[in-house]
């Protein structure tokens, strides 16, 4: 969430009362096990090491790697959908990965690349294919200036798996991983239906944009996030705030150091650089402001999000990546899924809101195990 705590001196000012909040704030929790239901043959492992290095066990040859994109159909727009596919061309069976952004003002599919190398470049009895698609609005895909909120990005996800010239249609026992906000739309559109994946992967899930998640939701904050929604989309006065706010280099790296990653020595120049060369593509501005005000919460509360998960109870199975670095109130989140109903393993890495970005074998390791127990 790159442009929390700039936005917050800013929502204030708008404000009758003294507002602040700090999202970088670590609850560490020690690790649980649990019981499994009884298609799961493996025990649960609770990653430890820090170390991001890669084990590639394939001939390297047989990988194959790809750009593309995608044209979404929108009400009356076309909507230009960046993708990538990893796959693992030597014989074998086949199976899908589809590997969706956390959703925040710098989302990328790159945060997953390093994820799906690892995963397609491991041998075992079959070989995964994984796509990754960037968010409308987002990202390398267009940035129209729809009004954005929960029900359009679902509306995205499903219309990405179900239309009949989507990249990943035809594709048999799909598997969603999502972060972060996809992670709980995944399993929203997945409850009511939408979607029928093979299972779902859950990592660092969240249902709460950042200000609602600490100032709440009322009459009085709603009015005060709908006008700095407004200004933010406002067409010269909404560029002036986005770049005091989000489209800077200082701004982006004191997120990412803060609450983005767990380890600020892991935050490189590479990323702040890339980062913010995102937010310069015309329309960024656009969901960064739904999602910071909330509008982008596939739930507003904790039992509706809890409830989600229990939905699937029976139906698939669903991993949950919990990270030991989080935010206190998004950690607060993801551990009240420890024990939930619905959640098939809860495994815990290091990280805070980005672990496949920031520790990605690590990441790939978990869902790795996850996937060859429910092929």
């Amino acid at each position: 969430m790159p442009m929390a705590s700039s936005a917050i001196s800013h929502f204030s000012s708008v404000s009758t009362s003294s507002l602040c909040f700090n999202f970088s704030t670590k609850l560490r929790h020690p690790t649980t096990l649990r019981q499994f239901p009884t298609h799961f043959t493996k025990s649960l492992t609770v990653s430890a090491s820090t170390s991001t290095s890669l084990d590639y066990s394939t001939d390297k040859s047989s990988l194959s790697s790809k750009t593309s994109n995608w044209q979404w159909k929108f009400k009356d727009n076309s909507i230009k959908i960046h993708y990538e596919e990893h796959g693992n061309e030597t014989n074998g069976p086949n199976k899908n990965i589809l590997m969706m952004p956390t959703i925040s003002d710098v989302s990328t599919v790159e945060e997953w690349r390093l994820v799906a190398k690892d995963i397609v470049q491991k041998s075992g009895d079959v070989n995964w294919r994984a796509t990754i698609v960037d968010w409308p609005g987002l990202g390398f895909s267009d940035r129209p200036k729809l009004d954005y909120n929960a029900d359009v990005m679902e509306s995205f996800l499903v219309d990405f798996i179900l239309d009949p010239n989507s990249p990943v249609n035809r594709m048999e026992d799909l598997v969603i991983v999502g972060g972060g906000h996809a992670a709980t739309i995944a399993i929203r559109a997945a409850k009511k239906g939408l979607v029928k994946p093979t299972a779902i992967a859950a990592v660092a899930p969240t249902w709460s944009g950042p200000l609602p998640i600490v100032f709440g939701r009322d009459s009085k904050t709603e009015s005060r996030y709908e006008l700095l929604r407004g200004t933010l989309r406002a067409p010269a006065v909404g560029w002036m705030m986005y770049n005091m706010l989000v489209s800077n280099k200082k701004s982006i790296q004191s997120q990412y150091k803060s609450h983005v990653y767990a380890d600020s020595a892991n935050v490189t120049p590479a990323i702040i650089e890339n980062r913010y060369e995102l937010t310069k593509q015309k329309g960024a501005r656009y969901v960064p402001a739904a999602f910071l005000t909330g509008l982008l919460d596939p739930v507003k509360t904790r039992e509706e999000f809890l409830q989600l998960f229990e939905g699937l109870d029976g139906k698939l199975p669903v991993l949950v990546v919990s990270t030991s670095g989080a935010p206190k109130r998004s950690k607060a989140e993801m551990e009240a899924l420890r024990e939930a109903k619905g959640v098939s393993k809860f495994v815990e890495v290091p990280g805070a809101l980005l672990p496949h970005e920031e520790y990605p074998s690590l990441v790939a390791k978990e869902l790795h195990s996850f996937l060859q127990d429910v092929i």
